[in-house]
């Protein structure tokens, strides 16, 4: 659609301009009608931002505010209104302008949200139509802030973890090839000059900074061309299944994304289950929103499975992807009539857990990151330097 700028007055004299994303000038005017304001003018503009990425905290931060006017009785158009003048983030501006556009049309609040997918997910729709539809809309923005607020925590601590040794690995493939290009050739000229039999590890040194020099290009082309390829294969029907499974199985580090993964899980069906949502439209939710096939495709065989008459605990059980405890806590939620609570304290542990499995990566990250370091960086420079030291033998 395309969009317009007007400038119009209200109803206590004031001129405002702003601009509106409809599909023609008639349109503005009765928008402006239904408002109480009078059409000064109005031209085409520039298209409003309403596709890019909103950050989640931003997300956050307009959640809660929203929550705390419909909890003090702003009326729900009012109070759109207000977050859209007030929101420091321009995409997330121009969204919930649409928004309040959809909602004096006549659409609920969930329709109007659902038309912005890469900015309210399909959680957040299906909550906020729970909340609507039970007249709690305040309670579930609520829990819906605190849930991306951990959601959030959750994803920026497993992308630390594993942020930082990408980094130091970078910086020192970095220094090993400035290594290669610069400082090697310096010692192979000096060493050529003596004409003297250099020792196999000076010899392999020189080797790859005369190889490097000569086909550099190479080594930019294989990077780039392992990047596409990940890349590409992670779109294929059956690439993403692959490279999950095979980060699950990686050592410590699965460990962790297991946890988070698990985390995550429990969290949102728990948020969902307690808003109101019925358990398999949860669960479908759930699986779209766990960012790993392993833990969709679990889900969604086990949504079938409950579809059929199952308990929840029982197929979760077979899939083998969730621990023993899980499984057990989850049976035992669904026995006495507390699962969203029960849901809600695994991902509690597991939050706790995944803390606990950051430190462990870490740990045992450090001592190896160093002694690889060490070992290419210190090899490189002793290789360096044996041919010095025959030097100076002979010369004694």
């Amino acid at each position: 659609m395309p969009v317009f700028e007007y400038t119009a007055r209200t109803a206590d004299g004031h001129e405002v301009t702003e601009k509106i994303d409809l599909k023609t000038k008639e349109d503005v005017a009765a928008h402006l009608r239904q408002k109480k304001m009078t059409l000064i003018r109005v031209r085409e503009g520039k298209k409003a931002k309403t596709g890019g990425k909103v950050p989640t905290r931003d997300v956050v931060i307009f959640t809660r505010q929203f929550a705390t006017m419909i909890n003090a009785g702003l009326p729900l158009v009012q109070a759109l209104d207000i977050l859209a003048k007030q929101t420091e983030n321009p995409v997330l501006a121009e969204v919930t302008k649409a928004v309040v556009f959809d909602v004096e049309s006549g659409n609920t609040l969930a329709d109007a949200l659902a038309k912005h997918p890469k900015t309210f997910t399909d959680l957040f729709v299906n909550m906020v139509a729970a909340g609507e539809a039970g007249g709690i809309l305040d309670t579930i923005l609520l829990r819906l802030s605190s849930f991306l607020e951990k959601n959030d925590a959750i994803v920026r601590k497993v992308k630390g973890a594993m942020i930082y040794p990408a980094v130091i690995f970078t910086v020192a493939g970095i220094a090993v090839v400035i290594l290669l290009l610069f400082v090697i050739p310096i010692f192979q000229q000096m060493f050529a000059a003596v004409d003297m039999q250099l020792p196999l590890p000076t010899r392999i040194v020189i080797f790859m900074s005369e190889n490097l020099q000569r086909y550099w290009w190479l080594l930019g082309a294989s990077i780039g061309a392992s990047i596409y390829l990940i890349k590409y294969s992670y779109g294929l029907p059956n690439g993403q299944l692959f490279w999950d499974k095979f980060m699950l199985r990686m050592p410590v580090l699965g460990d962790l994304l297991l946890k988070s993964a698990v985390s995550r899980f429990t969290r949102t069906l728990g948020t969902l289950i307690s808003s109101g949502v019925s358990i398999l439209d949860g669960l479908e939710i759930t699986a779209r929103t766990s960012g790993n096939r392993v833990i969709h495709d679990a889900v969604m065989e086990s949504r079938g499975s409950i579809a059929g008459g199952e308990t929840i605990s029982a197929p979760l059980q077979r899939s083998a992807v969730f621990p023993p405890m899980v499984t057990s806590m989850i049976a035992v939620g669904e026995a006495t009539g507390g699962l969203d609570d029960m849901l809600g304290k695994i991902a509690d542990f597991y939050d706790d857990e995944v803390d606990n499995a950051v430190g462990a990566l870490l740990s045992v990250m450090e001592p190896i990151m160093i002694v690889i370091l060490g070992g290419v960086v210190g090899g490189m420079i002793v290789a360096m330097y044996l041919p010095i030291f025959d030097m100076m033998n002979a010369v004694q």
